[in-house]
C-alpha cells in the first residue's frame, strides 16, 4: 500500500518565523518602496512604522506633510504607527536621544531589525548602521544600490501615485511643488537630478498604491517658502 510522507522542507518553511521589524517611514515614495519589498520577500514581520513628526508644525519632519494625513495613511496600509516628536531646529542630539529611546523600547519587545528606504548615499548607511549597532538592532536596506532611474520608473510602473510635498529650489525649480510623481514629472526633471531624490532635491507623499488598502484622499492647498530655499506644498485632509 502507497503512503504518502509529509515533505518536510515545505513543513519547516511554513513553520519558520518571520524576523521582527520596524520600518523607518517619512511617508514618501522610497519608504513606500521598501515596504513594497520586503513584503514581497515575506521575511520580515513588520511591527510598526516609525515616523519623526515636528512639534509645532505637526507635521512629519522635512515632508511637511500633516500628521492627520500620516495617520490615514497607516490605516490604509494596517500597520501601527509610532509617531516621535522633536521641537522645531532641533539639534541631531535631541533627535538621536528620542529616536533611540523609542528604537530601545522596541528592542525589548523583540524587535531585531530597523528597515530603511536609502538607496545610496554611504555616509547616511554607516550613521544607521553604528547607532543602530549601540541597541544590538539591525539595520536593512531592502533597495540598496538599485538604479535610481529604474527605481523611480518602476514604483510609477508598480502603480503607486505620490506627490511632491517639498522641493529644494537650489536644486530643483519650485513649481515642481505640488506636482504628481509620475512619468511625466520624471521626463521633466533636469538629467543632473537624482529622479529619487536621495540627495534631498524633493520629497513625497504616497497616497496609493499595491501596498494600500484605499485611496488617501487630500487637496493641495498654498506653497510656502522656507530657509529661503525649501518649497512646500500644503496637503489638505
Amino acid at each position: 500500500m502507497h503512503c504518502d510522507k509529509p515533505v518536510l522542507g515545505l513543513a519547516f518553511m511554513e513553520a519558520k518565523t518571520k524576523e521582527k521589524a520596524i520600518l523607518a517611514w517619512s511617508g514618501g515614495k522610497d519608504s513606500a518602496m521598501a515596504l513594497y519589498e520586503i513584503e514581497r520577500t515575506g521575511n520580515y514581520e513588520i511591527s510598526a512604522l516609525l515616523t519623526t513628526l515636528t512639534e509645532g508644525y505637526d507635521r512629519i519632519s522635512i515632508h511637511g506633510v500633516r500628521r492627520v494625513l500620516l495617520e490615514q495613511q497607516a490605516a490604509s496600509l494596517g500597520i501601527f504607527l509610532e509617531k516621535v516628536f522633536i521641537p522645531i531646529n532641533s539639534s541631531n542630539e535631541i533627535y538621536e536621544t528620542r529616536m533611540n529611546e523609542k528604537m530601545t523600547e522596541y528592542a525589548g519587545k523583540g524587535i531585531t531589525s530597523v528597515i530603511y528606504g536609502d538607496i545610496f548615499l554611504e555616509d547616511l548607511r554607516k550613521y544607521r548602521e553604528e547607532n543602530l549597532s549601540k541597541m544590538n538592532l539591525n539595520g536593512v536596506f531592502p533597495l540598496w544600490m538599485n538604479n535610481t532611474r529604474k527605481q523611480a520608473e518602476r514604483f510609477v510602473g508598480l502603480g503607486f501615485k505620490a506627490v511632491v510635498t517639498c522641493v529644494d529650489s537650489w536644486a530643483v525649480n519650485k513649481k515642481f511643488a505640488g506636482r504628481e510623481y509620475d512619468g511625466q514629472f520624471l521626463k521633466d526633471l533636469h538629467s543632473n537630478i537624482d529622479p529619487c531624490g536621495e540627495n534631498g532635491e524633493f520629497h513625497t507623499f504616497v497616497h496609493d498604491g499595491p501596498v494600500f488598502r484605499k485611496t488617501v484622499n487630500f487637496k493641495t492647498g498654498e506653497t510656502t517658502l522656507r530657509e529661503g530655499r525649501f518649497y512646500y506644498c500644503d496637503l489638505l485632509p
